[in-house]
């Protein structure tokens, strides 16, 4: 895509408030890094014994569980609203409606594929609190910890995350319904990754992380898919 025609596609209008937010995110999440958080925050509900909430029910069969198995639904429900449109979204093309299920995807693709090839391992596996790893920067590309790795970004947390494309979906036909869904699909990821970080499964910057980067895939699913008209007619 030549970014002459991107700029085409897209009003400047349109692009720097999303590109003005995009940045400022990554900054905020540069900075937290900077300041190296992760574990004063970790320390909060971990010790040397463990972390005490990790095998809590409310974590553990609601929070991870029961909301894993529930995004599935809600991803497949949006699958199937493709070509029996309900609710919201039967104000949208059904090229939008399949944008929002792309990106949806495209969001859990990329923090999976990441995740694979992390070598930074979960708190529940630092020395810090009771397990073998030593802390590692999860910049710190291709440094082993000494544990399991495969923790960065984190998983779970896009379970949430991954549905902000819907932002960018419904944003032209639904300015008032595109909040509300980004605004449930933030909260929905800050909440699973929260409960992760209770038991130690994810540091803050695992769940900071994810969220900017579904961000991102659904941003670049919206610029692919509103080329493709020009393409269809060029």
């Amino acid at each position: 895509m030549q970014p002459s025609a991107l700029a085409h596609a897209l009003p400047r209008s349109d692009t720097r408030p999303l590109a003005m937010m995009t940045l400022t995110a990554l900054l905020c999440l540069l900075l937290w890094d900077a300041a190296g958080q992760d574990l004063w925050l970790a320390q909060a509900f971990g010790s040397s014994n463990g972390f005490a909430l990790r095998d809590h029910w409310l974590f553990l069969q609601v929070m991870h569980e029961g909301a894993r198995r529930l995004a599935w639904l809600v991803l497949l429900a949006l699958t199937i609203g493709i070509w029996w449109p309900f609710g919201v979204l039967r104000s949208l093309h059904s090229r939008q409606r399949v944008q929002l299920v792309i990106s949806a995807l495209a969001g859990l693709v990329v923090i999976n594929v990441l995740k694979y090839g992390s070598t930074s391992s979960c708190p529940w596996d630092l020395q810090e609190f009771g397990g073998v790893a030593r802390y590692v920067s999860h910049w710190a590309l291709g440094v082993l910890d000494g544990g399991s790795g495969r923790c960065f970004p984190a998983g779970h947390a896009s379970a949430g995350f991954a549905f902000v494309g819907g932002f960018f979906a419904l944003r032209h036909s639904q300015p008032l319904a595109a909040r509300w869904w980004l605004l449930a699909a933030i909260s929905a990821g800050l909440a699973l990754g929260l409960a992760q970080q209770v038991r130690g499964a994810h540091f803050m910057s695992h769940t900071l992380w994810t969220g900017w980067l579904c961000w991102c895939a659904a941003w670049l699913c919206d610029l692919v898919a509103r080329q493709l008209p020009q393409r269809a007619t060029a």
